[in-house]
């Protein structure tokens, strides 16, 4: 997907850039694969903000996408490459023989005409075949993988985004993930083989604050522009820093940056061979 840049005909077009539909087929969703979103501006049930900053947007309709693919040995024809506005990657229309369709997250290549097909079984090693890690050859590059057997995709779902199978010990597989993590994965845990579409994303620059409002996301002001009571970096004369000790605070006063978040008793820390890039 090349990414189409803004002549500087505003401010908010200088820099700006967008992406390239070229490789969409069709424009209109499958009415029978989407559903209504229901907005819940950053709140739980009780009506208490648990993300912040969040809130506003454009209206989407849901594309119910199949992460599973537990239709196995059932050939699947890609019938539509389209947009979907609740992720960075393309989705593909897909149609079974009986006539039932589903959305699956499109691979890079993938076009129309592909046939797809998901196994529990070795079968061919295709871009957008999907099957147990141990049954496809090591050095591949798999996206949409299971963290444990017949629970659905769940990692590697991003634009671009893809993780190489390094090696297969015993029951585990050895996955290196765009991070740079090192993890064991269950070798009978599916996995799809390619890498995910739409890998030049991360190049579009979004160039004025309405698009951003656009996506849901609200204005974010600094802390340090706040006062102490609001936020442990507020208060001070002029421009001041954070001035604390021991680095930047959230606004609840837990430390932020540089900080290991992750609980050291989780149970399946013992799976990760090594930590992502910047962690150890």
């Amino acid at each position: 997907m090349p990414v189409k840049k803004y002549k500087p005909t505003t401010p908010g077009r200088r820099g700006a850039s967008a992406q390239d539909f070229s490789d969409i087929t069709k424009t209109r969703p499958e009415k029978s694969l989407t559903k209504i979103i229901q907005k819940k501006s950053g709140r739980n049930n009780t009506g208490q903000i648990t993300v912040r900053h969040r809130g506003g947007g454009v209206k989407r309709l849901y594309r119910v996408v199949d992460f599973k693919r537990f239709s196995f040995d059932k050939p699947a024809t890609v019938e539509a490459v389209e947009y979907d506005p609740n992720r960075s990657a393309r989705i593909v229309l897909v149609n079974f023989e009986d006539g039932t369709k589903a959305y699956y997250v499109a691979a890079k290549g993938q076009k129309v005409g592909d046939v797809l097909i998901s196994s529990q079984q070795k079968i061919e090693a295709t871009v957008g075949n999907r099957m147990p890690l141990e049954h496809i050859p090591v050095g591949l590059f798999v996206y949409n993988v299971e963290l444990s057997p017949m629970t659905g995709g769940s990692i590697v779902r991003g634009a671009g985004t893809s993780a190489q199978l390094q090696t297969i010990e015993g029951a585990f597989a050895q996955l290196k993930f765009p991070s740079g993590e090192i993890r064991l994965i269950p070798k009978n845990a599916l996995a799809s083989v390619g890498t995910v579409s739409n890998s030049e994303y991360n190049l579009v620059r979004l160039g004025k604050a309405g698009r951003m409002r656009m996506k849901g996301w609200r204005p974010t002001v600094k802390g340090r522009a706040m006062n102490p009571v609001d936020h442990p970096h507020g208060g001070g004369e002029g421009r001041t820093s954070t001035g604390l000790k021991g680095g930047p605070k959230t606004p609840w006063g837990k430390k932020a940056l540089g900080v290991k978040t992750r609980n050291k008793k989780k149970a399946s820390s013992k799976f990760i061979l090594h930590r992502r890039k910047g962690k150890k």
